[in-house]
């Protein structure tokens, strides 16, 4: 196998396994289904957790059907161009399209989030 043939099947590969990870594809073959579910889990946990930081406001909204609301609109769904703040705003356009979120609610100032931020 050639160097570039190499290079566009370990790609190729990397495509799979991100799909699978982030966008609910099918394993790729030699990874165990169940162990990769466990991996997007915790992805959209973190995203869920982000986003909360960015907008409180909606995690404060739904309480404690903040975790299964979000995590029902990221399964299967990769964070959208734009980063985390476009997912914030893409998940509370999803609210509002289902009438969960005031039309006339304005998004807070989104919050700068940096790893390095202390939380209070």
């Amino acid at each position: 196998m050639s160097e570039d043939a190499a290079r566009e099947a370990l790609a190729g590969a990397q495509a799979a396994l991100l799909a699978a990870l982030v966008a609910g594809e099918e394993a790729p073959p030699g990874f165990d289904r169940e162990r990769l579910l466990i991996q997007e889990s915790s992805l959209i946990s973190k995203r869920r957790r982000t986003v909360a930081r960015l907008r409180p406001d909606l995690a404060a909204l739904l309480g404690d059907g903040y975790a299964a609301e979000f995590d029902a609109y990221a399964r299967g769904r990769p964070k959208p161009p734009g980063g985390s703040h476009a997912d914030a705003r893409d998940f509370a356009d999803r609210l509002r399209a289902a009438g969960r979120l005031p039309e006339e609610s304005v998004a807070p100032e989104p919050r700068r989030w940096s790893p390095f931020t202390r939380r209070r």
